[in-house]
């Protein structure tokens, strides 16, 4: 499962000829539901190792070779194959393992997104990967052959936006109160108090958690510490690295409360994932 950082609309990468990966920006139609559609090929072999850290992405993967080793906080065992799948959110590292020959379609879908396309609560697919039919069914399957027979990337990244557009044409709209939440946890970083949220909303702490779960597979105090991870690190690459800055920019109750939440998160300390920026 490839993973992509830069922002560009459409971008072709060759490394050390190991593998290639296409990243294509999807059309207004999506916005707000897709970040990004990704092609990935592995043309070389050797043993591949990535560690995501906890993020707001719901990848939907659709594979047309060798299986990925994928480990949910740990390193991947001998019966963690996954092909095709959607993987929902996870507040850990997860370990990707492949072996030269593998070659996917991978959909990046926000997480308000994710509970429209798959119309089921994001929570029976946090902390863990569903197979393709598992989510999709027989549209799945007939998904994974019309790409798979495709001739390009360019006609994959077709097929599969038309794809997700046709589903979404009938999705039901995602609640008003719950998109505002979300928008308002993002905007300040995770730092809004989720008491805050729920006293302006009318609803209980409990009602807001259940109804957020539903929707992005956690509740709000999980979502927000992920917000605030990212913002931490990214914050450590853009200047000079002052930890205690970051910590009390970022809202965490000092230094130490930061590290935990590295470890926690990135399974790393704040330090070796700055030197590996």
């Amino acid at each position: 499962m490839p993973v992509e950082t830069q922002r560009q609309n459409e971008q072709d990468r060759h490394i050390a000829g190991r593998f290639e990966m296409l990243r294509h920006i999807p059309g207004p139609r999506l916005e707000g539901i897709v970040t990004d559609i990704l092609g990935y090929r592995e043309t070389a072999p050797g043993h591949f190792r990535n560690v995501e850290y906890a993020s707001l992405t719901v990848p939907l993967v659709i594979s047309f070779a060798e299986p990925f080793a994928i480990g949910l906080g740990k390193d991947p065992g001998h019966n963690d194959r996954f092909a095709s799948f959607a993987a929902g959110l996870y507040a850990g590292p997860v370990v990707i393992e492949s072996f030269g020959g593998s070659c996917c379609v991978q959909v990046n879908f926000t997480p308000l997104g994710a509970r429209r396309f798959f119309r089921q609560p994001m929570s029976e697919l946090a902390d863990r990967m569903l197979g393709l039919d598992d989510v999709l069914g027989l549209e799945g399957i007939t998904l994974r052959e019309r790409l798979g027979n495709a001739p390009d990337w360019s006609e994959r990244f077709a097929i599969v936006e038309m794809f997700v557009a046709g589903r979404l044409a009938d999705a039901r709209e995602t609640q008003t109160e719950i998109a505002w939440a979300y928008d308002r946890i993002i905007i300040s970083g995770g730092r809004t108090r989720i008491s805050s949220l729920a006293e302006k909303l009318g609803w209980s702490r409990k009602h807001l958690a259940g109804k957020f779960t539903d929707a992005t597979g956690m509740g709000p105090k999980t979502l927000s510490r992920i917000v605030r991870f990212n913002r931490a690190l990214n914050l450590s690459r853009q200047q000079a690295s002052d930890w205690a800055d970051i910590a009390a920019d970022c809202g965490y109750s000092d230094q130490a409360h930061l590290v935990r939440e590295f470890r926690d998160l990135a399974g790393e300390t704040p330090t070796s994932l700055s030197v590996q920026a």
